[in-house]
């Protein structure tokens, strides 16, 4: 029996037709998985679902246990049952775990005064269910990525949750928090409870489905039923992008030369830039020759990213020491100007926080690395702004309809490919990409590998920081493993496997 019915859902905006005639069945009890290429139309189908669109603003009907639903917002929907949880987490950090599973929702006496010794016992009772040992009052700024799912998780319980809507869910986890999370989900569907979930990992939707419905340009092409058919990753690939694809990654040249070591760091010591007696980065070496892609392997917490941002214009950490050197000469790259100014770049992991004006559109977006290349005596050419954000737009196959659309409604997907152009049209000798297919789906993904490898195959350096594996064994000339703020690790493409990069990072866990 399905809980929900989407019928011939169309949702139009300025000069885009986002979703066109789709259709949409979830049975009761199930794990309902939306598959589709970044732009495809999974988020608004969602939004539609959830009121963020409201009744009116598109064409088509919603039946919801049995009757048509006109929900006027997300407050209706949430009335209904129907919570959505979005990739970008809305919990505010600095209230407790139990101030915001109940903000806006909070049990209140005869008075109409908060009673917090209930919402206490209610959270200890809902962080229970979800397998959390946190207390009530701990901050939301002291807990993990992977645990803040989880308190999600027990805010949508908390308000009687009958279809619970996951917008990738596990993008910003390592492999133990996922694996929490989708043991989680499996619990909540004996407990009844009916889940969608949006995801790019497709071994992940594999093992959690029952059924799985794959968008395309805006329109439902396939649906899985998962439960009487053996699902390929392969078929839902094909489906997703309409065609097969052989490979996952990029064939590169065998016989391949690199060049010499463009970019080295050596004894580079970082302490946090909080708790300043706390040395983070503990001298640590690397080095990229050119042609060559470098992977940082590593477990959440490993020092990864604070790594790449400190050596980044020193824009993360104090009391840092060590020396960087480009071409073998040192570096001064103790501001971001003078980082991009010697030819390094840095992709980042949070492309809406720091990687992206939300506000602007792609063209301004496009050359922001980069002002003098579309300036003369000071004022910015728009011409050939235009002309540069156009010729990336067909570059790197950005999804929009056209270069003046503002970034904020782009697709993730899409938002990185303006990130990589921002970044590009400043032509750097060395790129540093931080989980640069993060939340992307496996076309895409294959777009930003081809291009890496294009890259490489020019002479560039390309270092990847990445917490998927099968893409450093799959993209990496050398890959470092990185834990507790050290590497810990070193090994060539070849001889690279998972069993080893683990046992590397166990064996030092023990040191």
């Amino acid at each position: 029996m399905s809980i929900l019915e989407m019928r011939g859902i169309t949702k139009r905006f300025p000069g885009v037709v986002a979703l066109s005639d789709v259709n949409l069945a979830v049975r009761a009890g199930e794990i309902h998985a939306i598959c589709g290429e970044n732009g495809a139309g999974k988020s608004t189908l969602m939004k539609v679902l959830s009121g963020v669109y409201p009744h009116g603003d598109y064409e088509g009907a919603i039946h919801f246990e049995g009757g048509e639903r006109h929900f006027k917002g997300i407050h209706d929907s949430e009335e209904a049952g129907i919570i959505i949880i979005h990739q970008e987490l809305a919990l505010v950090p600095l209230l407790s775990i139990a101030e915001n599973i109940f903000l806006g929702n909070e049990p209140a006496n005869a008075l109409g005064v908060i009673d917090w010794f209930a919402a206490y016992a209610k959270t200890q009772e809902l962080l229970k269910k979800v397998g959390l040992n946190e207390k009530p009052g701990t901050l939301i700024t002291d807990i993990g990525v992977g645990k803040q799912q989880l308190v999600e998780i027990a805010k949508a319980l908390s308000k009687k949750v009958k279809l619970l809507i996951l917008d990738e869910p596990t993008a910003s986890l390592n492999e133990t928090d996922s694996d929490k999370l989708l043991n989680l989900l499996m619990g909540l569907r004996e407990q009844g409870i009916t889940c969608i979930i949006i995801s790019h990992k497709l071994n992940e939707i594999s093992k959690v489905a029952d059924s799985i419905t794959v968008i395309r340009d805006g329109s439902t092409v396939r649906s899985f039923d998962c439960r009487t058919e053996t699902i390929s990753e392969d078929q839902i690939i094909q489906a997703m992008v309409g065609r097969e694809m052989a490979d996952r990654y990029p064939k590169r040249d065998e016989n391949r030369k690199v060049g010499e070591t463009v970019f080295e760091i050596r004894d580079w010591k970082v302490y946090h830039p909080e708790h300043t007696d706390r040395l983070f980065i503990k001298g640590v070496n690397l080095h990229a020759k050119r042609g060559e892609i470098v992977g940082i392997s590593g477990l959440m917490g490993a020092g990864r990213t604070e790594l790449a941002m400190s050596i980044f214009g020193r824009s993360w950490g104090r009391k840092i020491t060590g020396e960087v050197l480009i071409d073998g000469k040192p570096a001064d790259v103790s501001t971001i100007q003078k980082a991009v100014d010697l030819g390094l770049a840095y992709v980042t992991e949070d492309r809406k926080g720091y990687g992206l004006v939300l506000g602007n559109d792609i063209r301004a977006n496009s050359t922001l690395a980069n002002l003098e290349g579309v300036s003369s005596a000071g004022v910015i050419d728009e011409g050939k702004e235009f002309s540069v954000a156009t010729a990336f737009r067909g570059k790197l196959r950005i999804r929009c309809s056209s270069v003046n659309q503002q970034v904020v409604n782009l697709s993730g997907g899409n938002q990185q490919k303006v990130v990589l152009a921002k970044w590009l049209f400043a032509n750097p000798e060395v790129l540093i990409l931080d989980e640069p297919t993060r939340g992307i789906d496996v076309g895409a993904k294959f777009e930003i590998y081809s291009l890496m490898a294009e890259l490489a195959a020019s002479g560039k350096c390309v270092v990847m920081i990445s917490s998927e594996m099968p893409e450093l064994l799959g993209m990496c000339d050398r890959i470092y493993v990185m834990n507790e703020g050290r590497f810990v690790g070193e090994f060539t493409g070849a001889e690279a496997s998972q069993e080893k990069i683990m046992r590397s990072i166990v064996t030092a866990g023990g040191q």
